[in-house]
């Protein structure tokens, strides 16, 4: 499998016939669904920039989530409604650009940082590919550059990552931070960033050695043990699209995994219900309404899941569930948390961003 190779064989066999939505096609009740939980959004912004979830907790992992719903509603750095909501949003996090390359300012709350150093990757990786300032182009390619570099330091032995880098974790790694660094470097790579072939080719392994018979992942190959649920099914699946990777036996397992562990007939809460479908929507969008079928030729209509099917159970679930002031707050982490999943789920269609994009 060749996660880096955008133009690998896979994307003609499979998606060749998919070609991205575009804005107008979101029906016109979700646009105001969506209007409305922007607005929010950038409200909530603090005034130096950032956002943060209940308590304070995770400031930087928020700002890059925030950031993303911005870059999504096709605002930039420069142009559009959010343009001035992302520019602080961008000093804010390049603010926490250590020497080091890590992109935090250290303040974990217990969790640690490598989610922080994912999102706010993902993010200005997104920016940087917008931004026409040659002043602030060049020092955000020395920030992502520097980033890149310290994502694959902090690497473990296996290939994944920890909450803290491999060092300071004692080696430990689990799959959900493995993901976030997936979709981080990426980006980096689609904006131009040199992303070591290594650091994907040690992570890409650590994925297909944490994946059951079955087709489930495994928490953590450092720990052993039992399956970490769906949510990281999800996960891995969106982490393998972003990646070029569209056809490959390992994400058909996934996806054989993830059309029972996700099931899409009924909307409601369940454990890790936000992530799982932030992750699980980028999937089902990239696969659209063919992707299945092409993958599982032999395989029944009714078992096949596309993003249509998707849309029309989980788009009025979201709408109904909208607080009044445009917010979601559902799950124990924070409104801005589940608001920016929501979002993102929501505005796929826009297909403005490159990391979503068929």
């Amino acid at each position: 499998m060749k996660w880096l190779t955008a133009s690998a064989a896979g994307v003609c066999v499979v998606l060749s016939a998919l070609q991205p939505a575009r804005a107008e096609e979101i029906p016109a009740e979700y646009r105001k669904v969506i209007d409305k939980g922007l607005e929010w959004v950038a409200k909530a912004q603090h005034r130096d920039g950032h956002w943060e979830a209940n308590g304070g907790a995770y400031p930087t992992t928020m700002t890059g989530l925030g950031g993303m719903v911005l870059l999504m509603e096709g605002s930039t750095i420069r142009d559009g409604k959010y343009a001035n909501n992302i520019l602080r949003a961008t000093d804010w996090l390049m603010g926490c650009s250590q020497r080091t390359g890590l992109i935090s300012p250290l303040a974990n709350n217990g969790r640690g940082y490598i989610h922080d150093h994912g999102y706010a990757l993902l993010f200005l990786a997104c920016v940087y590919g917008e931004e026409e300032d040659g002043d602030r182009r060049r020092r955000l390619e020395g920030i992502l550059t520097r980033a890149v570099l310290f994502t694959g330091k902090a690497q473990t032995k296996r290939g994944g990552w920890g909450y803290t880098s491999a060092a300071e974790g004692g080696d430990f790694d689990e799959g959900s931070t493995t993901i976030t660094q997936l979709q981080a470097v990426r980006a980096c790579r689609n904006a131009g960033i040199a992303v070591p072939k290594q650091i994907i080719e040690r992570a890409q392994k650590y994925l297909k050695d944490a994946t059951t018979a079955r087709g489930g992942i495994m928490y953590s190959l450092a720990q052993g043990g039992s399956e970490g649920g769906p949510a990281l099914v999800a996960a891995a699946i969106a982490g393998g699209f972003s990646s070029g990777e569209y056809n490959s036996p390992l994400v058909k397992k996934w996806l054989t995994y993830a059309r029972t562990a996700i099931p899409i007939a009924q909307a409601g809460r369940f454990g890790h219900d936000e992530y799982t479908h932030y992750y699980y929507a980028q999937a089902l969008y990239v696969l659209g309404d063919e992707g299945y079928a092409k993958l599982f030729p032999d395989s029944r209509d009714s078992d096949r899941v596309t993003w249509s099917k998707y849309r029309k159970v989980v788009f009025p679930y979201l709408a109904k569930s909208q607080n009044s002031d445009g917010s979601w707050n559902s799950g124990n982490i924070g409104a801005i948390y589940t608001t920016t999943c929501n979002l993102t789920i929501l505005q796929l269609d826009n297909g403005t961003l490159p990391i979503y994009q068929r």
